[in-house]
């Protein structure tokens, strides 16, 4: 197993399925890649199978990427590194990879969600525990493991503290099968990329409920609304949901049983408690500890949120799946448009995607 000392690219921090996938993406796209991860032994048993048989299945390393096990040494001996850990343990990597950062280091993440206990973006967090300076981008948009793992014809955003990052990045990740786009909006970026997960849920509810085409379109589409109200409160550009990583990511979240959220909101629907739910899908669900977070900021904004608030309701009050849509029909009547979302985005409050 290599710790490193070849020097390659990237280091990717975290072997879960998601970045086992962007490795295994970076090295195909022609890059050395160190790939760290937690457990010793399942690094071990992944250099032997050249695969990751418990996260990834069936997806074949190519030679160029290697396996770490030193996340110090890892950390001091490549410039770029990339984080994908579950929102819950970001602040924990952070804080290990610190004290070993080269002076030139840059720090990027497939993160999604707010910090559970602050309420911070994962920029916030970044910026908490490394300081104000060091480059940071944020990678996010509709993209499942498995299919990114597969080679399958893939786009997704890429938004940076400095437009020369996010397009070293998009070139170093795209070829034939894979296109990165970028953006300047960090905050829209991962705004879209917490709340989809909350709104999938939603969906999975709604749908394992069998209520329907008409009601899923109808939660995508109000779904959208409180994404965007939430990004704009904390300084996003509404556009920026209009794209891959606002309606893409939350499209897809909602729509394929691919999404861990979706699938949990069919059991709970199904009347698994959510943590049955959690524990029979065996991977973080990111969506149970968004929906809390994504409650608190609204609330300290001042916003409503009446999907996210009933997932909350359902998940971590005790609330019942069809108590839950029914709060959410007897809600009164108003108009559809946003007021203030249409003052912003007439003030010209991001740019509509077009190519």
């Amino acid at each position: 197993m290599n710790s490193g000392t070849d020097n390659p690219d990237i280091a990717v921090l975290g072997a879960g399925s998601w970045g086992t996938a962007l490795a295994v993406q970076f090295a195909r796209a022609g890059h050395r890649v160190a790939l760290w991860g937690r457990s010793a032994a399942q690094l071990r048993e992944m250099d032997a199978q050249r695969c990751n048989t418990r996260y990834l299945p069936g997806i074949r390393f190519p030679d160029n990427l290697h396996l770490a096990a030193d996340l110090r040494q890892v950390a001091s001996e490549h410039r770029d590194l990339l984080v994908c850990v579950p929102s819950h343990g970001f602040r924990e990597i952070l804080t290990a990879i610190r004290p070993h950062l080269q002076g030139r280091a840059r720090i990027a993440w497939a993160t999604k969600g707010f910090e559970h206990d602050s309420g911070c973006l994962p920029h916030e967090v970044v910026r908490a525990v490394l300081g104000e300076t060091i480059p940071v981008a944020v990678l996010s948009g509709p993209t499942f493991a498995t299919e990114v793992g597969a080679g399958l014809p893939t786009a997704m955003t890429i938004a940076a503290s400095e437009p020369d990052f996010a397009a070293e990045l998009a070139v170093r990740l795209s070829g034939l099968n894979f296109r990165a786009y970028t953006s300047d909006d960090m905050i829209g970026v991962e705004v879209g990329g917490a709340v989809k997960n909350v709104l999938a849920i939603a969906a999975g509810i709604s749908d394992g409920l069998g209520f329907g085409a008409n009601t899923r379109i109808a939660l995508i589409t109000r779904g959208l609304l409180e994404m965007t109200r939430l990004g704009a409160a904390l300084g996003a550009q509404p556009a920026t949901f209009t794209g891959l990583s606002g309606m893409g990511d939350l499209v897809l979240s909602c729509t394929d049983d691919q999404s861990r959220n979706r699938r949990l909101g069919l059991m709970v629907a199904a009347g698994k408690s959510p943590a049955e739910a959690a524990a029979a899908i065996g991977q973080v669900v990111e969506g149970t500890f968004a929906a809390v977070s994504v409650r608190t900021v609204a609330a300290r904004l001042g916003l409503e949120m009446p999907i996210c608030e009933q997932v909350w309701q359902v998940l971590h009050n005790g609330q019942s799946p069809k108590a839950a849509v029914m709060a959410l029909m007897a809600r009164s009547l108003k108009p559809e448009a946003d007021s203030e979302l249409q003052k912003l985005f007439s003030r010209g409050g991001g740019t509509l995607p077009i190519d």
